[in-house]
């Protein structure tokens, strides 16, 4: 009859805490209010700055009609704005919408709409696809402009008022509306999927506190670091290291825009020891010029993850003064979920096969339950032989609570009790992965996800157009771009930069393609198209 004794003990406020990111920032700033927190060129915050600027953004949100899930959309660059949204969004009971600044207005309307967005926090340089987006919203927004006069660029105001002037009419002693239930919604993130259409990703505190401790673990991170946010936020909410970050009382190196210099000079300048980003980033810091380089006395710890970086490039990075980790994930997982955990006995290989097993996506995280490569269709995991390829699918804390409005996705993804990632992989000794392909047909273009279904219906609509293919094609720079394979209407005639410029008229610039091929398309008995002849064509 011991259980009874054991269930008898109940939960208790002194016992049983939601879990939270938000509780990390309480903890830091109490404990490190004078350390750096965010650098941004020449203004920097301390952490007991940061927390009383997200504490009054909270209170400004809550005393506009901002509660228990409502929906902030931000689009913004990696600004401290966009990072303390991170906490002051959530701390007033909203939910943290971040949007891709690359999209166009079309998408940016569709988000704005469909996550039933209540305040619109936008970036006054970006006032040329977000004015068109707003002019077809369904509902009344609040529109706050966060205008960074260090942009460069001559922006011009959207909203009634501006984020500082918003700030100071915050109260520094808002009580933060903490979850109730851990499984509350703290951030929504729009992914482009396979379809083309967007489709939400819910997250909530539970997962976005795990996932930052598995990082912790995972990346063996020590207290301090200095971290350069090269990953842009609204990409998994910037794979989380907005939340990391501040549970290690480190210092966050914010970046607008991305080169090469400006990552040296952040490098040398602040002792950046971490940063995460796409292969493409990791190509761009090998293939910098002399004048470009900065010299530095460090070892900096890369992160990295998208479409698989080329040996060729894990092995020339660590060459000048970088040590990367691969990683894999999903929007619809947090960002990652597993990592090529490096083990000893790899340390004998020659640089080559060094660089290939890095490639490798590897391993559950520790924050994980278990993440498997399955024959979908008998719903059994494939042999560990690295020859048998199936499908990777995830099951844990760290996967999204479901897909906004659409059950029937959501229902779909998790079949079976897993996430279904639409990910092809091999399976190895120890449980390492290794992908192959890519079951649904994404393009992963410097870290972007292109829909090959979304630009392949917007060439549909081109005149002379009768089929159209879109598939990726290796890219050195990019890791992948798309390519487009065109079948013309009979009598009818295009060129290829007619093709790309009717395509750019309505895309985003990395959806776009990069090359159009023309000629019959090969298909089935069916009509199918046989998109497997086309990558194979792409990559000759």
């Amino acid at each position: 009859m011991s259980a009874q004794h054991y269930n008898a003990l109940s939960k208790t406020p002194a016992n049983h805490v939601p879990l939270t990111p938000l509780s990390f920032l309480n903890r830091t700033a109490d404990l490190y209010p004078d350390r750096p927190a965010v650098i941004y060129r020449d203004r920097q915050y301390t952490w007991a700055e940061v927390k009383d600027r997200a504490t009054r953004l909270a209170s400004a949100l809550s005393a506009a009609g901002v509660g228990i899930g409502d929906t902030v959309s931000v689009i913004a660059a990696n600004t401290p704005e966009l990072f303390e949204a991170h906490f002051g969004v959530p701390m007033a009971g909203g939910v943290l919408n971040a949007i891709n600044t690359r999209l166009d207005s079309g998408t940016i309307e569709y988000i704005l709409n469909h996550s039933d967005a209540k305040v619109l926090m936008t970036d006054t340089a970006l006032h040329e696809s977000v004015s068109k987006a707003l002019a077809n919203v369904e509902r009344d927004i609040l529109v706050i402009d966060i205008d960074d006069v260090q942009s460069g660029v001559d922006g011009q105001s959207l909203g009634s008022i501006e984020y500082e002037a918003f700030l100071a009419g915050g109260e520094p002693d808002f009580a933060w509306q903490m979850p109730a239930d851990e499984w509350q919604a703290l951030a929504l993130n729009y992914t482009s999927g396979s379809t083309g259409v967007p489709k939400g990703v819910v997250y909530h505190h539970r997962g976005s506190y795990l996932m930052t401790m598995g990082t912790v673990a995972g990346w063996e991170l020590a207290r301090h670091p200095t971290y350069l946010y090269t990953v842009p936020m609204f990409h998994c909410n910037g794979w989380g290291h907005a939340w990391t970050m501040t549970m290690l009382a480190g210092t966050v190196v914010c970046l607008r825009n991305i080169s090469a210099a400006d990552m040296y000079n952040a490098i040398a300048d602040h002792g950046v020891t971490h940063f995460g980003g796409a292969p493409v980033v990791l190509g761009m810091l090998v293939n910098a010029t002399d004048d470009e380089r900065r010299d530095f006395d460090h070892t900096v710890e890369a992160m990295t993850a998208g479409a698989p970086p080329p040996a060729a490039i894990l092995g020339a990075i660590e060459k000048i003064g970088f040590n990367v980790t691969q990683v894999y994930g999903l929007t619809e997982t947090y960002g990652h979920v597993s990592q090529c955990e490096w083990r000893e006995e790899w340390e004998a290989f020659d640089d080559d096969e060094r660089a290939n097993h890095k490639a490798w996506q590897g391993v559950s995280m520790p924050m994980n339950e278990e993440i498997a490569v399955f024959d979908a269709d008998a719903m059994v995991k494939v042999p560990r032989t690295g020859e048998i390829q199936g499908e990777i699918f995830v099951r844990g804390n760290v996967v999204m609570k479901g897909y906004y409005k659409d059950q029937e996705a959501t229902d779909k993804a998790f079949a079976g009790g897993w996430f279904h990632t639409g990910d092809a992989a091999v399976w190895r000794d120890n449980g390492y992965m290794q992908i192959k392909d890519r079951l649904k047909d994404v393009i992963i273009s410097g870290g972007e996800n292109v829909s090959s279904v979304e630009v392949e219906n917007l060439l549909y609509k081109h005149p002379s157009v009768l089929a159209a293919a879109v598939v990726a094609k290796p890219h050195e720079k990019w890791g992948e771009v798309p390519v487009a394979f065109v079948e013309l209407k009979p009598g009818e005639s295009a060129t290829d930069q007619e093709i790309m410029a009717f395509a750019k008229d309505h895309l985003a610039g990395f959806k776009t393609p990069k090359e159009v091929i023309f000629g019959e398309l090969p298909k089935t008995s069916t009509g199918k198209i046989q998109k497997f002849i086309l990558r194979n064509r792409a990559r000759a």
